[in-house]
């Protein structure tokens, strides 16, 4: 199965973001985490990760790159596990059985995203709409024998 992996390019994730994803752990798009926020409350670098962030599943720091990775059952697992325990340390939810469903959801649909070959990079843009959070994805595939896709974002070195 396919699930999105945090990727660092530069070290620009960790000015931009309160905290930053470290490269090589799983990660969803998060956009849970903005639900009680409004274009008028977000500011600074909690803004910048609403805008275009991805939300690493272990540090629950941020990242603008995701790659898409396979991951194994067990890896998979413990996404859902710890990302069910986020949801009750730090939004509230009453009790692990209550957040286990939720996390899956939030798996599954990370999983949804990634139906583009291993190593396709992707990132996410943010805003509001009328029935709230609206996510687009960006979609940067690699070139044959080039470096990731560094060359399609910079230019040939």
């Amino acid at each position: 199965m396919k699930f999105p992996r945090a990727i660092r390019l530069d070290g620009s994730d960790l000015e931009v973001y309160e905290a930053a994803a470290e490269p090589g752990e799983w990660a969803i798009p998060g956009s849970f985490t903005f639900i009680h926020d409004t274009a008028e409350t977000l500011q600074g670098k909690r803004l910048q990760a609403f805008r275009s962030a991805f939300l690493g599943t272990s540090s629950f720091g941020w990242c603008t790159l995701v790659e898409v990775a396979e991951i194994d059952e067990d890896q998979y697992q413990e996404v859902i596990d710890r990302v069910a325990q986020h949801f009750v340390r730090a939004h509230g939810a009453p009790h692990i059985a209550a957040a286990l469903p939720v996390a899956a959801d939030e798996a599954d649909y990370a999983v949804g995203i990634c139906h583009h070959p291993v190593h396709t990079l992707l990132g996410i843009e943010r805003d509001f709409g009328d029935d709230g959070i609206v996510e687009s994805l960006k979609v940067l595939r690699p070139r044959d024998g080039l470096d990731h896709a560094k060359v399609r974002l910079w230019g040939p070195q």
